[in-house]
């Protein structure tokens, strides 16, 4: 049986990854994998910037702020590893950027709130 708590991140990842779809961004990769580290989403923005978006869900207030969850040393993993993508992509791109998007529960069940 799968982790309930892994399922729900999945799914916060497909809700982020549908957005930015919505708003003109093309979903390049979920769950990429490097040496270096892991994205869960990487990204081409309408501006052909190439991001590595990290996505945080929170289930509830308790757990403290989504943003100030993710520390110095992630991102330095989750940007070589966006590095990593982008020299073995073949994906033309005027730079690289790293997102974060917080996901909470939103106001009616099985509705998200995000922000970027």
């Amino acid at each position: 049986m799968a982790d309930p708590r892994h399922e729900l991140g999945r799914a916060a990842e497909h809700a982020v990854a549908e957005w930015l779809a919505a708003h003109g961004w093309r979903i390049l990769a979920t769950r990429y994998r490097s040496p270096e580290g892991e994205i869960d989403l990487v990204a081409l923005d309408p501006g052909r910037c190439l991001i590595g978006v990290e996505v945080r869900l929170r289930r509830t207030d308790h757990a403290g702020d989504p943003f100030a969850s993710v520390r110095p040393q992630h991102l330095r993993r989750v940007s070589a590893a966006l590095a990593a993508f982008a020299r073995g992509a073949a994906i033309p791109h005027v730079g690289l950027r790293v997102d974060l998007v917080a996901v909470v529960p939103g106001p009616q069940p099985r509705t998200w709130r995000l922000t970027r």
